[in-house]
């Protein structure tokens, strides 16, 4: 087949100038590492910040898997991966085991990550004190002295206003004892997986042009008050209408015709793996 673009789309400098800063990124944990991104033959905000992290990492050998919101057939999941197959050929998968790059969007798989596979999450917004602070030359200048009063104050205004804290996803978290990151819009049900993970998480917003990283083994602190501790969605009494899970992240829907309250597991693929090894274990058993 004939070769239309570089391995991987990017030219090798993109590529080395990306990896430096994952680099850097993974050598400072939480801390945001400017880059030039690039243009890409997709939208900014369309997950332009991970594709370029994954572009610039993907080798011939690996085997990538694509989410949306659990999902690995939305419409977001499968451009991007049109995309790196049409200029890399490597293989894709819907098994989070199978996979060593998984590239993801406000999600992080229900199956706990290897130390051989590495987690991508796209970023609309990677700056956690933007809220309050519009100005990038400041909002560096609070990091560098460790001035996370903005964040404090954003979710101590929460619990007056609400009497909880209302960050439904990108709670944000404290990194090695250090900086104060975004975790990305992952639900609070994720933002535990990213302490002390096996894996190495990567996270990468090309329209803000930054890129930060969480390593292996690193310690990863939701902001909490100790009279108001980090809570996440509560499911208790609930299950997966599927495979029957309780203790995954779960959609809430309803039926059409019914008008009955019902939920599914978030992970579809997950889910099916689950339903799959049920299924196995029925015919095994009838043998």
């Amino acid at each position: 087949m004939e070769q239309l673009y570089n391995f991987a789309f990017f030219d090798e400098a993109s590529k080395r100038e990306i990896r430096r800063a994952i680099l850097k990124g993974i050598a400072i944990p939480g801390y945001q590492v400017p880059f030039a991104s690039r243009e890409m033959p997709i939208g900014r905000g369309w997950g332009t910040g991970g594709l370029q992290v994954t572009l610039a990492i993907i080798g011939s050998a690996d085997v990538l898997k694509v989410i949306d919101q659990g999902s690995d057939e939305s419409v977001n999941a499968v451009n991007i991966k049109k995309l790196v197959c049409a200029t890399t050929d490597v293989e894709t998968t819907d098994e989070t085991a199978r996979a060593s790059i998984i590239q993801s969007r406000h999600r992080i798989p229900e199956e706990p990550l290897r130390e051989d596979q590495v987690l991508v999450l796209q970023v609309p917004t990677p700056e956690p004190l933007r809220d309050f602070e519009p100005s990038e030359a400041v909002t560096r200048r609070l990091h560098a002295e460790a001035d996370y009063t903005g964040a404090w104050l954003g979710l101590f205004d929460q619990i007056i206003r609400f009497g909880s804290t209302t960050t439904g996803a990108d709670h944000p978290v404290k990194v090695n004892g250090r900086y104060i990151m975004a975790p990305s819009p992952i639900p609070r049900f994720d933002t535990l997986k990213l302490h002390m993970s096996d894996n190495l998480t990567l996270l990468g917003a090309g329209r803000e042009k930054k890129i930060y990283a969480v390593p292996p083994y690193t310690v990863v602190e939701p902001l909490d008050f100790a009279d108001h501790p980090f809570s996440v969605e509560d499911f208790s009494g609930k299950s997966c209408s599927i495979c029957g899970a309780t203790n995954t992240y779960l959609d809430e829907l309803v039926d059409e015709e019914t008008g009955e309250t019902y939920y599914c597991c978030n992970d579809t693929a997950f889910c099916a793996s689950r339903v799959e090894r049920s299924m196995g274990g029925l015919v095994h058993g009838n043998r």
